[in-house]
Parts: structure tokens; C-alpha cells; sequence
């Protein structure tokens, strides 16, 4: 079943130095970008991280420094990988939990104003874990019939998440061919900013998720203890995180003046 769009889709991947989405860095991006018409086009780079891969890293995907010592830093690629995306919803394979608090992390630092405004995304790897409870690779061997050759390339990976996705649609007859409830459907818990340290309660206003302040409204706490921003601000917070917050902090100020 091909995909109901009404705007692009990018499919992508990232393999990266390793887990921490603040503190590590992109060496390979893969997007997969597909269009209401259904023409496709896909761009794959590989990536300066300007620091050593550990080598619990390479062993994982294959990429070490000598891999990369010649290739564009992320800075470098930043605004080509935004131009790609900018204009569609996204999707991916944990991509709601690692790969997008990641690839905003980096654009962020290299001075792109990303954000996640006006566009949604799908995690394909929530539909497998709420129907099946597999691996990617294993997945596509569920849902395609095929073995996923080159697993942990970031093309590969990709590619293979975009046909699990198809797949999915002609299994789950109560999965709807459309974007914006496959996102609402993959979606764990209704995150403002990508890492989950703020969420909206049930009311649809944003509360702290961690720490002292963990249950309070955002708001209230800004207007009790200012230095609690400042503290976040100053903090090994990921920076979509602190651009969230000011968000916030802004628009109270700009409610009080009205």
C-alpha cells in the first residue's frame, strides 16, 4: 500500500558517536524523502563528528574516524539536510526517541532555527512495538519476507523502515493511511519538547517531567522561581529543550502585556 500524503515525508536515519542526544554527534545521515506524487529522492551523507568514534561505536556501524576524517562536518551539511526536510513531516525507526532530538541538537548548534511547528511525525518502530514487539530487522523479515542486508547502514535502514511502514498499512486494516494519525498513533506520550522533560497534562498545558518540579505546570513555576530557568538555560539541558522553554517564558510575558 503506498503512502496518502498530502505534503513530503522524510524517512531517515542516523548513525551517530552514541547515545547521549546532548553530547554526541551525527557521522552518517540518511534521508529518504517521498512526495504526494510518489517520486522519491534520497540523499545519504557521511560525517565529520570533529571528535574520536568510540569503538564500541564502530563495531556497531562500521564507521571510524579514518572513515570520516575527509568528509564535511555536520555545520558544513547543516543547511542541505534542513532544505531537504523543511518542508515535510518526518519519520523513522525510533526516530520520535533518539534520531530527531538528535539531528535537532546538531542543527540547532550549527545556527539553523529548526522546529517541529505545523508538521508531524511517525515512529515506525511504535507500530511494530504496540503489533508485533520486534527489531527493525526482524521486522522487515515480518512484514516484507526479506532479510535486511547491511543492517546499521543508515541507507539501508532507512529504505527498509519506509517498506515496513507500507507493509504495516496493508496488515492493519484499522491503521488509517494517513500521516497525521499514523503520528498520533506512534506517538508514546504527548512531548513540547523531543527528549520529554516537557509534556502536556491533561488539560494541554506544559508540565516538568523530571526533578523537584516533576508534575508542576511550566508557567506556574517560571512565575514562582525565575531561577529555574536560568538554571535549565545554564544546564546540560538539549538546547530544543531551553528553546522550548523560552517559548513558554515569552508567551506568558506577551499574555501579561496584552
Amino acid at each position: 500500500m503506498e503512502l496518502k500524503l498530502h505534503r513530503p515525508i522524510c524517512f531517515f536515519d542516523l548513525e551517530t558517536t552514541g547515545t547521549d542526544i546532548t553530547k554526541d554527534r551525527i557521522v552518517e545521515i540518511a534521508i529518504l524523502k517521498v512526495y504526494p506524487n510518489g517520486n522519491k529522492e534520497s540523499k545519504t551523507w557521511l560525517v565529520n563528528p570533529e571528535r574520536p568514534i568510540p569503538p564500541q561505536s564502530t563495531a556497531f556501524h562500521g564507521i571510524d574516524d579514518e572513515k570520516v576524517a575527509n568528509e564535511p562536518t555536520f555545520k558544513d551539511l547543516s543547511h542541505q539536510v534542513y532544505n531537504m526536510i523543511k518542508d515535510s513531516d518526518l519519520a523513522g525507526y525510533n526516530s520520535d526517541r533518539f534520531d530527531i532530538p538528535l539531528l535537532a541538537e546538531e542543527l540547532l548548534r550549527a545556527g539553523v532555527d529548526f522546529d517541529m511547528k505545523n508538521r508531524v511525525t511517525v515512529d515506525v518502530q511504535t507500530i511494530f512495538h504496540k503489533k508485533e514487539e520486534r527489531t527493525l530487522s526482524a521486522a522487515f523479515k515480518f512484514y516484507c519476507g526479506q532479510v535486511l542486508e547491511n543492517a546499521h547502514s543508515a541507507a539501508a535502514d532507512t529504505n527498509a523502515t519506509y517498506e515496513i511502514l507500507k507493509s504495516q498499512l496493508d496488515r492493519y486494516e484499522d491503521l488509517k493511511n494517513d500521516i497525521k494519525e499514523l503520528s498520533e498513533f506512534t506517538t508514546r506520550k504527548k512531548a513540547v519538547d523531543f527528549a520529554g522533560f516537557i509534556v502536556l497534562d491533561d488539560d494541554g498545558e506544559e508540565i516538568f517531567t523530571f526533578g523537584k518540579h516533576k508534575g508542576a505546570k511550566v508557567e506556574k513555576i517560571l512565575e514562582q522561581e525565575p531561577g529555574y530557568f536560568g538554571w535549565i538555560q545554564n544546564a546540560d539541558f538539549p538546547l530544543y529543550t531551553k528553546k522550548v522553554l523560552t517559548a513558554i517564558k515569552l508567551r506568558k510575558l506577551n499574555n501579561k502585556l496584552v
